[in-house]
C-alpha cells in the first residue's frame, strides 16, 4: 500500500507543478495580461496546482512529516505560567446516575478534553 500511495503522491506533485507551471508561462509570456481568457487560464492553472497539491500535504501532514503550527494544541496554563496537567485527581468518573464509567468512554472524554463531570448530587 505504501508504494501506491508514494505512486499516487509523486504524481500528484508532478501534476501540480505542471499547471502552476501553466499559470507562470501564461502570465509571463502573454501580451496583454489583464483579459479575460488570460486570468481565467490563470486561475484555473492555479486552482487546478492547489487541488493536487492538497493530497500530498495531507498525507505529510498525516505522517507528522509537515508539522503546522497554527493548528498546534496549545497547553493550559496555570496563573504561575506553569503546564497544568489534564487529569489531576483520582477520583473516579461517575455517569448521572452515579456509576462507574467505562474505560473506553474514559478515553474518548480525555482526547476531546472534557473537564469531569460534576458528581450527581443526593436525592436527585
Amino acid at each position: 500500500m505504501t508504494k501506491e500511495l508514494g505512486l499516487l503522491n509523486f504524481l500528484c506533485i508532478i501534476a501540480a507543478i505542471a499547471f502552476l507551471a501553466m499559470a507562470v508561462i501564461s502570465a509571463v509570456l502573454s501580451g496583454d495580461f489583464f483579459t479575460t481568457d488570460n486570468l481565467f487560464i490563470i486561475a484555473f492553472g492555479l486552482l487546478m496546482a492547489l487541488l493536487f497539491a492538497v493530497n500530498p500535504l495531507l498525507y505529510l501532514r498525516s505522517e507528522g512529516r509537515l508539522p503546522l503550527p497554527v493548528f498546534g494544541k496549545s497547553i493550559p496554563a496555570s496563573a504561575n505560567g506553569a503546564p497544568v496537567p489534564l487529569r489531576a485527581s483520582s477520583a473516579p468518573l461517575l455517569d448521572a446516575k452515579g456509576r462507574a464509567v467505562p474505560p473506553d468512554v474514559k478515553a474518548i472524554m480525555s482526547r476531546m478534553g472534557h473537564s469531569e463531570p460534576s458528581q450527581p448530587q443526593k436525592g436527585t
